[in-house]
């Protein structure tokens, strides 16, 4: 095997606005993460607990996934019905199917919606439901975040923090429902009620596809976004922003700095002989190359280390295009991305006269060896 280390300027050509420093935020706190692995590009006080309001509502939808089928039918209970601030008038008594509700829930951001949840779940017990929301939240390592209520409204001890939010929102984006439904802008459900998302960077921002906004006095304006570019999709939390306009401003300027930090840069060249392999009778040395080339979305501050796994010798025959081994990179130990190495011609066995000459000639060499 073959270890080598690849420099970054082997791989990228940096430019001045790719270091650049990070954007002047007016929040609380915020995080910027590389979506694929949750490496940091940029972070300010990602830890402070902080009011998250209704990005809580991730969390409550997916509890709700976890125990219901989205066809089941819900009988709003009369508490449900009762929440006020933004709703979709539920009225006690009516029924509407759980898919509507985490509609409701996740693009208009309902609060009677996000309790006919956990009403339903909890079986008449929203406390119920609060519990596995916290369960979920430590088994998934959310150490700062503590849920009180299904809907993120104010009240005492209902926190989380920007790391928090961020690995929360790519859980979350992990199902396809929930992918799907915070990238709309409107919709219609039951009743002829029509849904608003909160989100003004959906259709604004380029790429954006989610994920949720909050806003209570208490809580700021807050959101968790992601947007995908050259391959990559970045996480932006902003939590406590001053007014919406701001936590909007800002939020775009987190996520076109993540998104800057990126480069596409060919990792396995298709024209490099990555290894050399020798061949029995006298055959010479075949090289071993990759069938094209293998294109992948950087940081600009990643190294990587390419490994090459050959054979010494290969068995004959061999035919132009066989797979004899492989290219390997790495980041930090992880594996990037893989790709064969082939064999750039064939060769044949040599028939029986062939191999016979190649063993007398083998012989006469050991033999003169012996009595030089």
């Amino acid at each position: 095997m073959k270890l080598r280390l690849l420099g970054l300027a082997a791989l990228l050509s940096l430019t001045p606005s790719a270091l650049a420093a990070g954007p002047n935020v007016q929040a609380r706190a915020y995080l910027v993460v590389d979506g694929r692995d949750g490496h940091v590009l940029a972070a300010e006080a990602p830890r402070q607990k902080l009011p998250i309001a209704s990005i809580t509502k991730l969390m409550t939808v997916l509890v709700a996934l976890e125990s219901t089928k989205t066809t089941d039918v819900v009988t709003v209970s009369p508490l449900a019905a009762s929440i006020g601030e933004s709703s979709i008038n539920l009225r006690a008594g009516e029924r509407i199917t759980v898919h509507d509700l985490i509609e409701a829930s996740l693009i208009q951001s309902a609060n009677d919606a996000a309790w006919a949840l956990a009403y339903h779940v909890g079986r008449g017990d929203a406390g119920r439901f609060v519990r596995v929301m916290n369960i979920r939240a430590r088994q998934w390592g959310l150490a700062d975040t503590r849920f009180v209520r299904p809907d993120g409204l104010d009240v005492f001890g209902h926190l989380s923090s920007a790391r928090d939010v961020t690995e929360l929102a790519r859980i979350a984006m992990r199902k396809p429902l929930i992918r799907s439904l915070v990238g709309e802008q409107t919709e219609t459900i039951s009743g002829g009620r029509r849904l608003h998302t909160w989100n003004d960077l959906l259709g604004a921002f380029p790429g954006l596809v989610g994920v949720k906004t909050g806003h209570t006095r208490a809580a700021g304006w807050s959101q968790v976004a992601a947007a995908r570019a050259t391959g990559v999709t970045v996480y932006a939390t902003l939590l406590g922003g001053p007014t919406r306009a701001q936590r909007n401003a800002d939020l775009a300027s987190l996520l076109r700095y993540g998104l800057g930090r990126f480069r596409l840069v060919q990792l396995v060249r298709p024209e490099n002989v990555y290894a050399r392999t020798g061949t029995p009778y006298g055959q010479g040395k075949l090289d071993l190359v990759t069938e094209g080339a293998l294109r992948y979305t950087a940081r600009v501050d990643q190294r990587f280390v390419e490994r090459i796994v050959a054979p010494t010798v290969v068995e004959l025959p061999v035919r132009k295009g066989d797979p004899l081994g492989e290219v390997r990179v790495f980041d930090r130990g992880r594996l990037v991305v893989r790709t064969p190495l082939v064999a750039s011609r064939s060769v044949e066995r040599p028939g029986p006269l062939g191999r016979a000459r190649w063993y007398s000639g083998e012989t006469a060499r050991n033999v003169w060896s012996w009595v030089s």
